[in-house]
């Protein structure tokens, strides 16, 4: 094990001429080609992971050793993000659109006859996606994840196609992605086909409900966890989500010992699947697989876990967008970029690096380039949608979110305030630029077809008044039915 624990382009919209955006550490001498054989790729994916929750890229407090380990020698983006989702579940659009390399607006013009109004659903057909393109390129496709997250369309494509229902073993005994490594390393070593492999493996941690072993558990000391440094008891306004299931996990006002409890499972569950990522990484090194294999990793989205008084992913703050994403390899330098990349880069990016056809129209880029120290920028901004209600769009320093349904907008400068502390949209003095972040907002919405209104003609009372504990209740409890009715 490495370690032990110890106790092409996005619609066309390339940056040209933008501000460049740091890309610090980089090796200077050139990129080795992709050896003669492709590489095995195995791709770590994450279940709502913040992007601050290695300790290698920033969290002293964390304990991921492996992953420390990962990101040291390979390849790291400060600026990954989810593009956004069209439902609550987050997970589900992201997904869909990590392994189409398309936006979930490619997608919102098919419905299905049991839920006319849905937008955002993957049409039948035979699209481009990640695995029929790896499989195109000779690789055995795998799959072992999370079940219910990915389009069966999309996850048909694998060669071999297996789920594990909310982790239900694992989590049982409190070790975190344990069953989806067994089974990886099995596979790799009583596979006797010489064709490189391509690994899917989309761990359903650290999504709620948490249960990490007592020894993961003993790693930490709960009152000496640091909270968020934008921690809020309550959100200061309605953003449309206040009481949707993931807020529901804490009461409010969120108080200090209650975000530090949800911390404190969150960061055991990470270490406990840290752990076991080591033993396939340790696998690898055992069966000789190691030099010639190509790891990703990365999550679906954040969380935002008492961030600007908020518990789940329903939002666009960094807390709840911004995630983790490694290149380690054959061909992968040391180092980080600031650049500005999404989740759906991952697939043309891939197929760039092995040497595999990349199909045209995809609306990821591959980020290449940028990992060889050939170009400093992807894109010079990034557009953020969340259902109707909330769109954001950042560039390499200033970010703004819009509320349309209450008429509230947000300017946040992030190289002074990467944590979204300090509104700025108010102040006189940021007037022109507010005006000019919404007008290429209103521009990516043409390029993209988002047809969400960013302007209400009766917008709604943005004040939240927490529910009562006995309103609370009854949310959950039509929560759970609703649930119910649904399966």
């Amino acid at each position: 094990m490495e370690h032990a624990i110890n106790r092409r382009e996005l619609l066309g919209h390339v940056a040209v001429g933008a501000t460049a955006v740091a890309a610090s550490g980089c090796q200077q001498a050139s990129v080795a080609d992709a050896p003669q054989k492709r590489p095995n790729v195995i791709f770590l994916f994450t279940d709502d992971q913040r992007a601050d929750t290695i300790a290698a890229l920033g969290n002293p407090a964390i304990k991921t050793p492996n992953l420390d380990s990962l990101a040291q020698r390979g390849f790291a983006f400060r600026n990954a993000y989810c593009l956004g989702g069209n439902s609550g579940a987050v997970c589900t659009p992201s997904r869909n659109m990590l392994l189409s390399g398309n936006t979930y607006f490619r997608w919102k013009d098919h419905v299905t006859p049991d839920n006319p109004r849905q937008k955002g659903m993957l049409a039948p057909g035979d699209p481009p996606s990640f695995p029929l393109s790896m499989k195109d390129a000779g690789y055995v496709t795998y799959h072992y994840g999370k079940k219910g997250n990915t389009a069966p369309l999309i996850q048909a494509k694998f060669d071999v196609n297996k789920y594990l229902s909310n982790d239900q073993e694992d989590r049982k005994y409190g070790e975190p992605g344990q069953t989806i490594v067994d089974d990886a390393i099995a596979f790799l070593k009583e596979r006797a086909d010489d064709r490189p492999v391509f690994m899917y493996l989309a761990f359903g941690n650290p999504h709620d409900p948490r249960v990490a072993a007592q020894k993961y558990m003993d790693l930490y000391q709960r009152d000496k966890i640091p909270l968020p440094r934008n921690y809020l008891p309550v959100h200061p306004f309605d953003n449309g989500e206040m009481t949707i299931r993931d807020e529901q996990l804490a009461a409010w006002p969120r108080t200090e010992d209650e975000i530090r409890r949800h911390l404190h499972d969150y960061y055991a569950v990470m270490s406990g699947l840290d752990f076991h990522i080591g033993r396939l990484l340790q696998a690898l090194k055992d069966l000789g697989l190691h030099d010639n294999t190509l790891i990703l990793f990365s999550s679906d989205q954040g969380l935002a876990l008492g961030s600007h008084g908020l518990m789940g992913k329903q939002n666009l703050y960094d807390a709840g967008m911004k995630v983790p994403l490694i290149f380690a390899g054959p061909g992968i330098p040391r180092g980080q970029s600031d650049a500005l990349v999404y989740l759906l880069d991952i697939y043309p990016t891939v197929c760039d690096l092995v040497g595999a056809p990349m199909p045209q129209g995809l609306d990821g880029l591959s980020v290449k380039p940028v990992i060889q120290g050939k170009s400093r920028t992807a894109r010079d901004t990034l557009f953020l949608a969340y259902r109707h209600l909330q769109r954001a769009i950042r560039d390499d320093r200033w970010k703004l979110i819009r509320y349309p349904l209450i008429n509230k907008t947000q300017l946040f400068d992030l190289q002074a305030d990467p944590d979204e502390t300090r509104d700025l949209a108010a102040d006189p003095a940021h007037a022109a630029r507010l005006e000019q972040m919404m007008a290429k907002l209103a521009d990516w919405q043409k390029r993209l077809g988002d047809d969400a209104p960013l302007t209400s003609d009766t917008p709604k009372d943005p004040t939240f008044i927490p529910p009562t504990p006995e309103a609370l209740e009854q949310l959950k409890t039509r929560g759970k039915a609703a649930k119910g009715k649904a399966r």
